[in-house]
């Protein structure tokens, strides 16, 4: 490689830019500006590529409508309802309160798709309930709601793997569906490691609901725990497509937020809307960015360059895999997830797929090291 080629610098004005606090989006079209100068190319491509990629896909609408939605659900009394209906399924297990941050990550999965989200939303209450009266350690409650909030963007609706489809163009459809298993059984090896450390440690059980009570709390929560079900239902009965799927989440969450339980003034429709639009745009500016950067990578034929040095290593696909894992887990821990997906995911592509690597089976892996990594990015 030559240190000192038009795509060299690029990346050299890419992190530079970044360790001075530039915005990875802004940084990313800055240093592909630059390589279209250096390369004497015309540098309205850079805004040619950001425009033919962002007003030609539909699907990233579902993005902001999927944010909004999460965002609805998580204000008024609908939170409290959810945590409750937790509580009274697994708060009289050992550890309850630990087991109940684990459950409420499951649930709130279905509707926020973002692990920041969750981990700043109910991740962020549970952390209060865990710590108050000194049940549980304040390391203990942060780790633990760190863990759990990424089965978020594993189980559908997945900001992430909408992300992958993007840059793929596989499926939104089966990355969801392929999603499903991992995610649960993450939650169910979270929910059975808190039992045996509840036993060693003697962690608090919380008070049993009475049986009497279980169908008043399943009642009060049931109209959100359908928000998944209407969700998954009109995009694999075929009768919406994925954005339009995720408007119509956006429209149930604020029906019942409003309509139903009454816990939404305009005020908190207010804040909802501007906490998703601010998330939306930032998200669109990576997605921004990193169009116009793989336009530069694309030039210099990068992915089939790679792809074919991966041949020549004779690597089986089972290998390859591993060696994605290492380098996804080890780039979580110093990169945002979305940059990973649309920055490197697009090179190792054409490499898992000559190898006989299915794209869904590729992108659920991906997406689950890029969490975990993520773990320990904003833990460490």
């Amino acid at each position: 490689m030559n240190f000192t080629s038009p795509f060299s610098l690029a990346l050299y004005a890419i992190v530079a830019l970044s360790l001075l606090g530039v915005p990875v989006g802004h940084a990313m079209i800055g240093g592909s500006v630059l390589y279209l100068y250096l390369k004497g190319m015309d540098m309205g491509t850079a805004a040619e590529q950001l425009l033919n990629g962002t007003y030609s896909s539909f699907l990233l609408l579902a993005i902001p409508l999927f944010i909004l939605a999460a965002s609805i659900m998580s204000t008024g009394s609908i939170m409290d309802r959810l945590l409750r209906f937790c509580n009274a399924i697994v708060g009289r297990f050992p550890g309850g309160l630990a087991q109940v941050n684990v459950l409420q990550s499951v649930v709130f999965a279905s509707m926020s798709g973002s692990a920041l989200a969750d981990a700043a939303g109910s991740g962020k209450v549970m952390q209060v309930m865990m710590t108050r009266e000194g049940k549980y350690t304040p390391g203990f409650a942060a780790a633990l709601s760190a863990v759990s909030a990424v089965i978020g963007p594993i189980l559908p609706p997945s900001i992430p793997m909408v992300l992958y489809a993007l840059v793929s163009g596989t499926s939104i459809g089966y990355l969801f569906i392929a999603g499903v298993l991992p995610g649960l059984l993450l939650g169910a090896v979270q929910m059975a490691l808190i039992y045996f450390l509840a036993k060693r440690r003697g962690f608090p059980v919380e008070e049993p609901v009475a049986l009497r009570h279980m169908p008043k709390i399943t009642l009060e929560a049931f109209p959100a725990l359908m928000l998944p079900v209407i969700l998954m239902g009109c995009l694999y009965s075929g009768v919406t497509t994925p954005t339009e799927a995720a408007g119509i989440a956006a429209a149930y969450a604020l029906l019942i937020s409003a309509g139903l339980y009454r816990s939404m003034g305009w005020g908190d429709l207010y804040e909802s809307l501007i906490v998703s639009a601010r998330l939306s745009i930032s998200i669109g500016m990576l997605i921004a960015g990193a169009l116009v950067f793989n336009y530069v990578v694309t030039s210099e034929n990068i992915p089939a360059t790679l792809s074919t040095a991966m041949k020549g290593w004779d690597f089986s696909p089972m290998g390859f895999l591993l060696l994605v894992n290492l380098i996804l887990l080890v780039l979580g821990a110093f990169l945002e997830g979305s940059t990973i997906i649309l920055i490197i995911l697009p090179v190792l592509l054409p490499t898992a797929t000559a190898l006989g690597i299915d794209p869904v089976h590729f992108g659920v892996v991906a997406v689950l090291n890029i969490m975990i990594g993520l773990v320990t990015g904003y833990t460490g």
